[in-house]
């Protein structure tokens, strides 16, 4: 490697990265992480430096009266390690800013030298892949930090902060607490939103055919459709309009199922022959390796990975020098990378599977500046899936894999296949039959992608017809009519969503995964499988804005903004004039004219009071034509989530009702369900009060006494039972819940049953057990319960489980055991010290004692965790106590500097170690 005169500090983000790029360099080197962002924008005007929180601006964390400049702070949980590196800057005789090659990694590199304000040299290192080779030439070929990306980083960020900020607050008074808005999620939110919209608006259609089983001379079957009766086509799903359910061509034949049965009937005595046999080759081409966006697309469709869960699998693979920089747009390989998905075809699958010559595929990305090369897998040559399988944990694996055999796939021959289409003719109804053959597998040999479509990969598989030749005689051994219903738009899936946002412009691949989780997370939008459903919240939102900020979620809007970040970074473009016109508006500009004059904070001012919060929150179902309640029947969304409202009555409406599934029927029958609600099935032999059947967000409970009454009580039903099936004597019994059984002969305490969160059980003093599948916690008898009080506790505190893992070797610090446990909140690793909750996705049965180390070292590094329980001191007469818990929290403070100490130490062994 290269020579250092004196000891160089190094710095990137992450411990995993500092470790793998400190086996790299000698001693010269010291590898620091900074845990992403050393600084950022306040959360708000408590967290402003104090000369600034009385500025109208200081919940912006912006100086929106000073060209936009964004005061930056060090948080609260950073500044440890901010005089960590202070420390060892102090030491070192020049500074490596190696942080991650695209926008976000350089302003990470930049906010660095800004806080430490280096008097040594200062390089900043590029490098797409974590290899010797790599940080030998970026070690050798330093350059500058790049002004025009931090550029375009801060602007986003600015934009962002004033979106972000003043829109939500906008909601926050319209629609409800807690809810956000953002520059691409509410564009993404409205996305979803409009395909629901057209589900609602879809009308179906229902037409019928014939499936067919011909038999040929030699006896061999193949299936065929009715494409046309006497002339007169076959309709198929998209030949109906979506919003009448009629036909676009009433020439076409939409056939009943009686009309269909008839014809079946007509038919089976009728001759049939091949009229037409049509043979078309054609070549299928691998497609262009993955990028940020493909490889969350394709992770989604073939193991249903989620964009966060595939993001952080890549990262750790991408840290520890396994794949090259996961964040990028390019489908660009390096020579030295084509050159080894060459050699690996060749070696792997023979010289007849490699394409001709070098594949190219063209280069979408319009910012030059962000990384220049697809995710590939590091190094050259490739390493093998199977010889990096048991270095890896299930997911990073799974996406190593993928990303190995797409890369080869890329520069592999083409597919070639054929398309055989067969006419059949008899009795004035004229059949079809397609079939597809493969004549040379070539990239398929090593990889086909997947499918937003399930049916359409259907159809692309391989299916083979029986010879055939023109007038050959056919013989119909079945004639079955089929009913078809034309279905609904699709729902976005991760897959889709992302592939529309990269289609349209709007937003980076690389946020994706977090805006993603931050619409479900705003409960904008949940999952149904694998589809994204909006929230009524979602819908009132969308409305909100579409109406009143239109230009917001424009999607040409949020694009064109987007690429005048691009031209930010390429230094073709200065912010100051676009922020002021964004935000402050241009009154020798139109909407029309320029996009970027939104003038943002005029509009806001004068929507707080034009708004009518009851309006956006209420969509109609429509009007009843009959029966005693003719008004008009709605869904709003209040203060406590949506409900069904018709004059005065009322309706819940349950978790999971996508809004696609409500109509005026449904709206109706939810309404008559909850006046139901409103008559008691009986009184309560013992209280006298009334008890009522309620159905609420979380399902069907039992309410005994009024809704004023101050002391009734609620009674989930017990799972299977329905409420149909509740009869007075039963609803009795729930509520006898928690049912004392009798005395423990063992202590004398009473034994309780008790129907829980997940589950029933049974309760002695604190200890708890689960009741066996098919025991009820109304039929338990005192027996049953003290024997399963005398086994062994499966679960909690009183019983611990034996480890997920054990490693063999012990912690280079501690010299404890490390070893993955089951706790509380799911696994997580630790080495006697130190605890660290694995991530989700990771496999615990497969994590290797290296990526252990890495959790560890990355949760010491962040210090002690803070406790919440101040307040509590504040009680009248809890002083002693107060006192006590300061003296306990300073020893418990004390240790947990030491951990941190004993990790920081830990990382700089193992580093020393494998070096």
């Amino acid at each position: 490697m290269a020579k250092s005169t004196g000891k160089s500090l190094v710095i990137v983000e992450s411990p995993a990265k500092a470790r793998t790029i400190s086996k790299y360099l000698g001693k010269g080197y010291q590898v620091e992480a900074s845990i992403g962002h050393i600084r950022d924008l306040p959360g708000g005007a408590k967290e402003m430096p104090e000369k600034y929180k009385k500025e109208p601006w200081a919940y912006l964390g912006v100086n929106t009266e000073n060209d936009f400049e964004p005061i930056y702070i060090v948080p609260d949980d950073k500044k440890k390690q901010v005089s960590k590196l202070k420390a060892a800057l102090k030491d070192a005789d020049s500074l490596y800013l190696a942080t991650d090659e695209d926008r976000e990694g350089e302003a990470i590199s930049w906010h660095l030298h800004e806080i430490l304000k280096p008097k040594v040299p200062v390089h900043r290192l590029v490098f797409h892949e974590i290899t010797k080779d790599a940080i030998q030439n970026a070690i050798e070929n330093p350059r500058e930090i790049d002004g025009g990306l931090v550029d375009a980083q801060e602007t986003r960020r600015i934009l962002d902060r004033l979106y972000g900020y003043d829109v939500s607050q906008l909601l926050w008074k319209k629609v409800g607490r807690g809810l956000s808005a953002g520059r691409v999620q509410s564009v993404a939110v409205r996305l979803i939103v409009q395909r629901e919209r057209e589900r609602i608006a879809f009308v179906d259609s229902t037409y019928w055919d014939l499936e067919a089983v011909f038999d040929t001379r030699n006896k061999d079957s193949f299936s065929a459709t009715l494409a046309s009766l006497d002339g007169r086509k076959i309709p198929s799903g998209k030949d109906f309009d979506s919003e009448n359910g009629k036909l676009k061509n009433p020439d076409l034949l939409q056939m009943t199922e009686a009309e269909a049965n008839a014809l079946a009937e007509r038919l089976r005595g009728a001759e049939f022959k091949v009229t037409k046999v049509e043979v078309k080759p054609f070549t299928e081409r691998p497609k262009a390796p993955f990028t940020t966006s493909t490889l969350q697309q394709e992770a989604n469709r073939k193991m249903g990975f989620t964009a966060r869960r595939t993001m952080q699998a890549a990262q750790r693979l991408y840290e520890n020098g396994y794949i090259t920089y996961m964040r990028t747009d390019s489908t660009t390989l390096s020579k030295e990378a084509l050159d080894a998905s060459r050699n690996l075809v060749r070696s792997e699958y023979g010289d007849s599977f490699l394409h001709p010559s070098v594949r190219v595929y063209a280069n979408k990305v319009k910012n030059a500046q962000e990384a220049h090369e697809a995710i590939r897998p590091a190094g050259t040559p490739f390493r093998l899936p199977e010889a990096v399988r048991g270095e890896l944990d299930s997911d990073q694996f799974r996406i190593f894999e993928l990303i190995w055999k797409r890369t080869i796939a890329c520069q592999m021959a083409d597919a070639k296949k054929q398309r055989i289409g067969v006419t059949i003719e008899g009795g004035g109804a004229t059949f079809t039959a397609s079939g597809t053959s493969i004549l040379f597998e070539g990239f398929l040999r090593a990889y086909v992608e997947g499918s937003d479509d399930p049916e359409a990969e259907l159809a692309n598989k391989e299916r083979l017809l029986p010879a055939m030749s023109e007038q050959d005689p056919l013989d119909a051994k079945q004639l079955d009519p089929k009913g078809h219903t034309t279905q609904p738009p699709a729902r976005f899936s991760e897959a889709s969503l992302t592939r529309t946002l990269e289609e349209k412009g709007i937003g980076r691949p690389s946020t994706f995964a977090s805006i993603i989780d931050t619409i479900q997370k705003r409960d904008y939008v949940y999952k149904k499988g694998n589809a994204l459903v909006p929230s009524w919240t979602a819908f009132s939102v969308i409305r909100l804005l579409e109406t009143h900020l239109g230009p917001l979620v424009d999607y040409e809007f949020t694009a064109q903004m987007e690429d005048f970040l691009d031209t930010i970074s390429r230094k073709e473009a200065e912010r100051l004039e676009y922020l002021k016109r964004f935000y402050f508006g241009d009154a020798d500009s139109t909407l029309v004219d320029d996009h970027s004059s939104i003038g943002l904070k005029k509009r806001l001012e004068a929507k707080v009071e034009e708004i009518d919060p009851r309006v956006t929150a209420m969509f109609s179902m429509g009007t009843p034509t009959e029966g005693e309640f003719r008004e008009e029947v709605f869904v709003r969304v209040g203060k406590y989530g949506p409900f069904i409202e018709q004059g005065e009555r009322r309706g819940s409406i349950p978790d999971g009702l996508a809004p696609d599934e409500i109509n005026l029927a449904k709206a109706l029958e939810l309404i008559e369900q909850s006046q139901v609600e409103d008559e008691p099935i009986g009184i309560h032999p013992e209280t006298g009060k009334p008890i009522y059947v309620k159905v609420g967000r979380f399902g069907a409970y039992i309410q005994l006494g009024e809704n004023d009454d101050e002391e009734k009580r609620n009674q989930s039903l017990l799972k299977g039972m329905e409420v149909s099936d509740l009869t007075l004597e039963m609803a009795c019994q729930l509520l006898t819940l928690p049912r004392t059984l009798g005395n423990n002969p063992e202590n004398g305490e009473p034994i309780q049953a008790f129907d829980g969160r997940y589950g029933p059980y049974i309760k002695c003093e604190k200890d708890t057990r689960s009741l066996p599948a098919g025991v009820s916690p109304l039929e338990v008898t005192l027996e049953e319960a003290i024997t399963l009080l005398k086994q062994p506790k499966t679960r909690g505190r009183a019983a611990p489980k034996e480890p997920i893992k054990k490693f063999e070797k012990p912690s280079p610090i501690t010299e404890g055991e490390v070893k993955i446990l089951e706790g509380r909140f799911g696994p997580y690793v630790t080495d006697g010290e130190t605890n660290a909750s694995l991530r989700k996705g990771m496999d615990a049965a497969e994590m290797t004692f290296e990526a252990a180390l890495d959790l560890l070292a990355e949760r010491a590094a962040k210090g002690p965790t803070k406790k919440k329980k101040k307040k509590a001191t504040k009680k009248k007469g809890a002083a002693p106590k107060k006192k006590a818990a300061k003296k306990k929290t300073a020893k418990k403070k004390t240790a947990k500097k030491k951990a941190a100490k004993k990790a920081t130490a830990k990382k700089k062994g193992v580093a020393k170690n494998e070096s």
